[in-house]
């Protein structure tokens, strides 16, 4: 799903109007596509007797709605369109509508909203089309007492009806998210074309609903919508990014992910980033961990293969990077970070790593992996390294090395929460959160990597300008080690072939379906672990 802001969209539509693509026929095709997501979601609904009240408002939105109206009043539907600060009169959209046995009030005309109570009762299904897009809040007093009295009336009833916003919820900020205290819960809300900026923010996203997309007869052929880098992920973006498994494929088909992590402290994170990688369809997942923990992790994971890495204190020793770059050739892709602990030694094994340091023989790349661009002294100062992932603790000390970013395989992927990516940009965390998309990009392009910013709507940005969200903020997700799972999918799907961004786009909404699943199966959101996510990987991609 493409994901813009109100700008942009209008930038494109006034682009395709220019170019034969006329305002009248975008309105009539996001009518019927509305229509059908109509239908769908009343299937489940007995076919008799079928009711629908639409608000219309002034602009496209009571536009689309009354597009959709009449198309289900032809289809049998008992409907009624409710019009504020709409004039009946030389409507020719409100004409089209009566004639198919629509019948039509005026908000004007109901000013205990009396009517509109008692339509609500009996509807089915509602359809908020009062306001667009473009809206600037507060809302003026004559929309915010019909929504305030839908509102009433729709919270008052046992079986409450459906309720479907035409590209927005009235009384939404589609770019900041903002929300009016009138604004009626949705249902799903049905997107024109592309899901705008302000939905994936909050409160707006609680109150939109399931998200749904319908197209309005774009093309690429105009430049401005073929432009648009930004996506809202979906099941269908990630079913296009997971490889194929032929029922005569082998382990060797599916990529050899390293894992470099766990420390005395941290046994865990190893655990629950190896086994995800495992999850996530990687044909073998090695870990390097330290000495003193393979004991108590090997009995939970028989799946593995192990190197030991030199100790100090519990931790991975400076040291250590000479044993696991003489492990790398069999490596297709290096997941470094979880659990590893934030001593001094650890944060020097990562140097090591990165420069050579301590390897007698730097190790022969894997065919087709490349070192970062860059100048050819700094270059040479670099190990060569498989595709590379790096999360939680391994980022931390990444800060601490001078020009890390060019010492990195090109396009590793970083995983930064916002406490981490503050200590790699300097910044402070409120203005990260503040614009987490701008932020994201920035420094993407800056380091040359992919970044995946965590937290509420996940945003995974690449060096080109490429962006997308992943729709979804859950508490499910606010616990010790699901970040492990996210990279051990990450890497997995690295170490599978993916791409760099595709492969963080991907293992970032699976894991965020995996928290959703997890919490749908433990029963509350509070409740969810590390481990719980792990487990719903598989009922993720059971979808695909």
């Amino acid at each position: 799903m493409k994901l813009v802001t109100v700008a942009e969209m209008r930038a494109i539509e006034q682009e395709a109007d220019a170019n034969g693509l006329s305002y009248a026929k975008m309105m009539e095709n996001a009518g019927y596509g509305l229509a059908k997501e109509i239908l769908q979601l009343a299937y489940a609904e007995s076919e008799e007797d079928r009711e629908i009240l639409a608000l219309v408002g002034p602009g496209n939105n009571g536009g689309d709605a009354l597009v959709a109206l009449t198309h289900l009043a032809a289809d049998g539907w008992r409907a009624r369109a409710y019009l504020v600060k709409r004039k009946a009169e030389d409507d020719e959209l409100v004409e089209r509508f009566r004639k198919k046995d629509g019948e039509v009030l005026l908000a004007e005309n109901d000013p205990d909203y009396t009517r509109l109570t008692a339509f609500i009762e009996t509807a089915d299904v509602i359809v908020d089309g009062i306001l667009g897009t473009g809206i600037k809040l507060p809302l003026k007093p004559e929309v915010a007492g019909v929504l305030d009295a839908a509102n009433r009336a729709i919270s008052s009833l046992a079986w409450p009806p459906h309720v479907v916003a035409v590209d927005c919820p009235s009384g939404i900020d589609c770019d900041t998210g903002e929300a009016a205290p009138e604004v009626i819960p949705a249902s799903i809300t049905v997107c024109m074309a592309a899901v705008k900026h302000g939905l994936l923010k909050l409160p707006a996203f609680e109150l939109a609903g399931e998200l749904r997309v319908v197209e309005i007869g774009l093309t690429d052929e105009i430049k401005s919508w073929k432009d648009i880098k930004h996506f809202a992920a979906d099941a269908e973006i990630v079913e296009n990014i997971l490889p194929a498994r032929p029922a005569d494929a082998h382990k060797g088909m599916f990529g050899t992910l390293l894992v470099a992590a766990g420390s005395i402290g941290y046994t865990g994170a190893a655990l629950l980033a190896g086994k995800s990688a495992y999850r996530s369809g990687a044909g073998l997942v090695q870990m390097a961990v330290p000495g003193a923990v393979h004991t108590a992790l090997a009995g939970h994971f028989l799946e593995a293969t192990w190197i030991l890495l030199p100790t100090e204190k519990g931790v991975i020793a400076e040291h250590a990077a000479e044993v696991l770059l003489k492990n790398l050739e069999r490596a297709t892709a290096l997941l470094l970070g979880p659990g590893l602990g934030n001593e001094e030694s650890t944060g020097k094994f990562i140097e090591n790593l990165l420069t050579g340091s301590g390897s007698a023989k730097k190790p022969t790349a894997p065919m087709g992996f490349v070192r970062n661009d860059g100048p050819k002294q700094d270059l040479e100062k670099s190990a060569v390294l498989p595709p590379l992932v790096v999360d939680a603790d391994g980022l931390r000390h990444l800060a601490k090395i001078r020009d890390w970013a060019k010492l990195l395989p090109a396009e590793s992927i970083l995983t930064p929460h916002p406490g981490e990516m503050a200590a790699l940009t300097g910044l402070k965390k409120d203005d990260i959160q503040a614009d987490r998309l701008k932020i994201a990009l920035k420094y993407a392009a800056a380091w040359g990597h992919v970044v995946v910013l965590k937290g509420a709507f996940t945003v995974i940005a690449a060096p080109d300008g490429r962006a997308t969200v992943i729709p979804v903020a859950t508490p499910a997700l606010a616990r010790a080690g699901t970040g492990d799972v996210l990279a051990g999918l990450i890497g997995g799907l690295r170490a599978q072939g993916i791409p760099a961004y595709e492969a963080a786009v991907a293992g970032a909404w699976i894991h965020a379906q995996a928290g959703l699943f997890a919490a749908e199966k433990v029963g509350a959101e509070a409740s969810v672990l590390a481990g719980d996510v792990m487990d719903s990987i598989g009922d993720v991609l059971s979808g695909f």
